[in-house]
């Protein structure tokens, strides 16, 4: 589906963000892209989106090379911008249209689907949001303006869905939904970012690991890199804390990020 080679990025000016990174997504997984802040998560979305050109490698899609001038391609284009979809952390960065209805509606009406007015309902009924067809989204709670993003995208049937930490604004009770409805999607592949290691094992069966220094430090089972304590700890995704007992002993201990017990 998508293939990354050797894909680099620096943003100009700037130093490297991303170095030679390169793995598969392949059709119906659920992959978890883990690393600290700062690390390049968000950037490395941004280019399986096509919404930034590689400074090194490449990008495949369908075994075709995705850039800038191919994606001016107005086919070629159409069916990237079908299959694959991204929720911003920020959905506030997606959301500009008058309504609700309006904004679920515009990406299917973009993309020539039929009945756009009628595919906007059917998912803002899925995602809780009939009530609000005719509000505007700067209304909306930052819970609902998540849904709504989710909705924007999914209403364009993606086969591969980019989310950018997309429980970071959530409350639990939002986080809960969220993984619920996820797990309910059918025939899609997910790569979903986040540092909240006791979270990403109900998000992804796979984990994607960026260092600090934008190289990619594991591909493989999730569950693995979860009991690796010093692959976590090279990634700066744990954390060592002293703990002091009643009898007045000390000791340290590596702890998981999410995982503070």
């Amino acid at each position: 589906m998508i293939e990354l080679e050797q894909v680099s990025f620096r943003y100009p000016e700037g130093e490297a963000i991303l170095k030679e990174v390169s793995f598969r997504l392949n059709p119906e997984e659920r992959v978890v892209l883990l690393g600290a802040n700062g690390c390049g998560k968000s950037s490395l979305l941004k280019l399986i989106d096509g919404l930034l050109d590689p400074t090194g490698g490449e990008i495949r899609y369908q075994g075709e090379a995705l850039s800038a001038s191919r994606l001016r391609q107005r086919e070629f284009a159409r069916h990237f911008r079908r299959d694959v979809g991204m929720v911003f952390q920020s959905p506030e960065a997606m959301l500009f249209n008058a309504t609700v209805a309006e904004e679920i509606a515009y990406g299917p009406e973009r993309l020539g689907m039929p009945e756009p007015t009628a595919v906007a309902r059917r998912w803002a009924e899925r995602l809780q949001l009939e009530k609000y067809l005719a509000t505007p989204p700067y209304r909306l709670s930052g819970g609902e303006k998540q849904r709504l993003a989710l909705a924007c995208v999914l209403a364009c049937q993606p086969r591969l869905l980019l989310l950018d930490e997309p429980t970071a604004n959530l409350d639990p009770r939002a986080t809960g939904w969220l993984v619920d409805f996820l797990l309910d999607q059918q025939g899609l592949t997910t790569l979903v970012t986040t540092q909240n290691l006791s979270l990403a094992t109900e998000l992804g069966q796979r984990a994607l690991i960026l260092g600090e220094d934008g190289r990619l430090l594991y591909d493989g089972p999730l569950d693995d890199a979860l009991t690796d304590t010093d692959l976590l700890w090279r990634a700066n995704l744990a954390h060592a804390h002293r703990h002091v007992h009643a009898d007045g002993t000390e000791h340290r201990h590596v702890h998981a990020h999410g995982d503070w017990g």
